[in-house]
């Protein structure tokens, strides 16, 4: 099995957490988004999409990091990522969908640099636009966070899962661009309770071994 990703993209962030949590061993290539990378022909030829993380499993390659997580889940040992009631698991799709298709798209790397480059946006600019939809995003999660039954240690009860995979290199990037958090305290309490976990730990960008040699 072979992963490709790259230390600070809070997709892979994802996946490396999900693989730490299952205890998966993996090769690792470096895709490096600020050299460009991602748009280089041999790249290309893995992932047309020219986005990371991208998994290789023998002879299947898989993209986007739920799927790819999904994918993991039902393919290799406990722990489970997901609940194992229907309702249990709505809300947890719920939560990680929240984050992973309506906060993190607005603000990634492409979106990030077409404000600034095509669309000719300033810096602070670009600034405001990503902590509006961070804001905008975590607040509704808070909301739905703090008034649920099943909030426990974790955002589901009291075991580590898909939603908190996305949650916390979510946190990560907001705290990296200065978003303010303090309207936030279910979210936060939860995300110290990842991160005194080795598994998320162990996966944050600054752990990474690339990340020594990368602006």
């Amino acid at each position: 099995m072979k992963v490709y990703g790259y230390f600070r993209s809070s997709a892979a962030f994802r996946l490396r957490i999900a693989i730490n949590l299952k205890g998966i061993e993996c090769e690792t290539e470096l895709v490096d988004l600020q050299a460009g990378d991602q748009s280089s022909e041999a790249y290309l030829r893995v992932n047309p999409q020219g986005r990371v993380p991208t998994l290789v499993d023998d002879d299947a390659v898989l993209v986007q990091s739920l799927a790819i997580i999904e994918y993991l889940d039902e393919t290799r040992p406990p722990p489970s990522l997901l609940p194992g009631d229907a309702l249990g698991r709505a809300r947890v799709r719920g939560i990680a969908n929240l984050i992973a298709c309506d906060i993190h798209p607005l603000n990634n790397l492409a979106v990030l640099r077409y404000l600034t480059g095509r669309l000719g946006a300033s810096e602070a600019d670009r600034d405001t636009w990503y902590r509006h939809w961070v804001k905008v995003g975590l607040d509704a999660v808070e909301a739905m966070m703090a008034a649920s039954p099943d909030t426990g240690v974790y955002c589901h009860g009291d075991a580590p899962g898909l939603a908190d995979i996305c949650l916390v290199p979510q946190i990560f990037n907001a705290k990296r661009f200065d978003c303010p958090l303090d309207g936030n305290p279910t979210l936060m309490r939860v995300f110290d309770a990842c991160m005194a976990l080795p598994a998320f730990d162990d996966a944050q960008p600054a752990k990474q071994p690339e990340a020594a040699n990368i602006a």
